[in-house]
């Protein structure tokens, strides 16, 4: 990237995106310079991994093979664990939201909301969970 250009990790992962659009959401997720390649087989994955390497040098990208990693059974990834059994909640993220010290002020619970609202995906009714907490955000409303 060139010197001075300030949103260099959005202008790359625009990059990415557009590079892997045929396979993203099939067998690609891209995050800035993080590839995950998933597959339900051994013999699927090993194509689907020639694909992605392919087109990688055909666009005349570069990987550092030394801070990738093949045939992991099991991944951490932007929170989650992803493995055979499907997605699932970080167990240091499960513990960071038990063990985070009570909110006292809005942008304190607004900060709480954001972190457990990445994983309600995983919490059966969480607006009705979370109410009394959002309404602690809005202007003017007492904390007790």
């Amino acid at each position: 990237m060139p010197f001075g250009l300030t949103n260099a990790p959005a202008v790359f992962m625009d990059l990415m995106n557009r590079v892997c659009k045929p396979y993203l959401d099939k067998f690609v997720i891209v995050f800035i310079d993080d590839i995950l390649i998933y597959s339900k087989t051994r013999e699927e994955h090993e194509q689907h991994l020639k694909l992605v390497l392919e087109i990688l040098r055909e666009e005349r990208l570069y990987a550092k093979f030394s801070k990738y990693e093949f045939w992991l059974k099991e991944v951490q990834f932007l929170g989650h664990i992803v493995n055979e059994k499907g997605v699932h909640v970080d167990p240091a993220k499960i513990d960071a939201v038990k063990n985070w010290s009570t909110p006292t002020i809005p942008t304190e619970i607004r900060s709480f909301l954001g972190l457990a609202g990445y994983y309600r995906r995983f919490i059966s009714n969480f607006s009705r969970i979370f109410v009394p907490l959002t309404s602690l955000t809005q202007k003017n409303k007492l904390y007790e």
